[in-house]
């Protein structure tokens, strides 16, 4: 399958979101090699600090929309990744924790 094509076996409302779920799945992958009792806080850690809020809203909707294809590891974690404010990461030259971008201008 070229990458520019959609998969018709994958639901309507995953498509965009195939690459998160990818990455998301990784993560657990690795931390399924982990401790039981490390996992689903290593998950959760690891998309806390290296995914941007815009990265974190997307596998939110992803999730909110059933999470198809997410390994049941993401899912656990799920409760405790830090879900964005509407508006993190919207825009360009935004950083996390400022309105817009703005800065006290």
């Amino acid at each position: 399958m070229v990458h520019d094509q959609l998969d018709d076996t994958v639901p309507h409302e995953t498509h965009g979101h195939e690459k998160l779920v990818r990455m998301a799945n990784q993560i657990a992958t690795f931390f399924l090699s982990q401790p039981e009792n490390v996992r689903t806080n290593g998950v959760a850690t690891h998309i806390n600090k290296f995914w941007e809020p815009r990265m974190r809203r997307h596998l939110f909707e992803h999730l909110d929309a059933g999470g198809a294809g997410l390994l049941p590891l993401v899912i656990e974690a799920s409760t405790l990744i830090r879900r964005p404010k509407e508006t993190d990461g919207m825009g360009t030259g935004t950083k996390e924790g400022t309105a817009g971008g703005t800065s006290g201008r």
